[in-house]
């Protein structure tokens, strides 16, 4: 018990540790830099970012000119962006109501279960663990394969560990199923930021994240809501499972969606470059 009521303080100072390390170590934005008139440095990191690029001492970069002032909500749903937002609202709702029904209600469950308090502390503990694995992991494959692919992935692998969490299963593999939940949920949850930001053109991308994050808060409010109810109609706690792995099905259907649409834009594109 007294272990796990350390755990959160143990991580708040490896954080402190590590945080030189990542001001030293993480870049700059390339908006910065240009801005700053650190051309040289902004070579070096997009030579980082991709591989079709070969820094030149004569290359000139250039700041593309933004729209200033004030951005309306209508600027996220024009030039074709009504399903996409809607979609990204979607997975943010359904990911955050995840994260916080389990948050708030995982060791109530595993206790209805017929686990104690200590082994139900566990399994929140290693939903947590499992979501710092999950967001380490998530960035990583969202590098190669693309971000909303992994979204995808972890949507899919939420709703599956919870649905399985219904089921009998022996302690190990429950231990397992919750480590996959944490970091399915979790850890979809900071995907689903940055899948936002790379989606919007920069004019515009404040105010689309901030939507898509305050429509995932109701989620959050949502999320613990629903558990209360589940736990006061006397429903058997695997019923919760259930009806928290639905979010997670939707969420990725959301976020097909929103793949689909995208392809089809990246070729309709490719055709107007052609006949162009």
């Amino acid at each position: 018990m007294n272990l796990l009521l350390l755990f959160p303080a143990g991580l708040a100072a490896l954080a402190a540790l590590l945080l030189p390390l990542l001001i030293h170590q993480l870049p700059e934005s390339m908006d910065f830099l240009l801005r700053s008139g650190q051309a040289e440095r902004a070579k070096v990191l997009l030579a980082q970012a991709t591989s079709d690029y070969l820094p030149e001492h004569d290359d000139q970069l250039s700041l593309v000119a933004t729209r200033a002032g004030k951005v309306s909500i209508r600027e996220i749903f024009s030039e074709g962006r009504v399903v996409n937002t809607l979609t990204l609202w979607a997975a943010f709702f359904c990911c955050l109501l995840m994260v916080y029904a389990l948050s708030s209600w995982l060791p109530k469950l595993m206790s209805s279960a017929g686990y104690g308090l200590n082994s139900s502390l566990a399994f929140l503990l290693v939903l947590n663990s499992g979501a710092i694995v999950g967001a380490i992991a998530g960035g990583w494959l969202g590098d190669r394969v693309g971000i909303a692919n992994v979204l995808l992935c972890f949507f899919a692998c939420g709703a599956l560990s919870l649905s399985l969490l219904a089921l009998k299963a022996p302690v190990a593999v429950l231990y397992l199923l919750i480590a996959v939940a944490g970091a399915s949920t979790i850890g979809t949850q900071i995907l689903a930021n940055a899948c936002a930001v790379q989606y919007y053109p920069p004019h515009i991308r404040s105010t689309g994240l901030g939507w898509a994050m305050g429509i995932g808060r109701l989620g959050a409010i949502v999320g613990p809501v629903l558990g209360g109810v589940l736990h006061s109609a006397n429903l058997p706690y695997q019923s919760s499972f259930l009806a928290f792995a639905i979010p997670g099905a939707i969420g990725a259907v959301a976020i097909l969606l929103f793949i689909r649409r995208q392809v089809v834009a990246t070729r309709s594109r490719g055709v107007q470059r052609v006949i162009g």
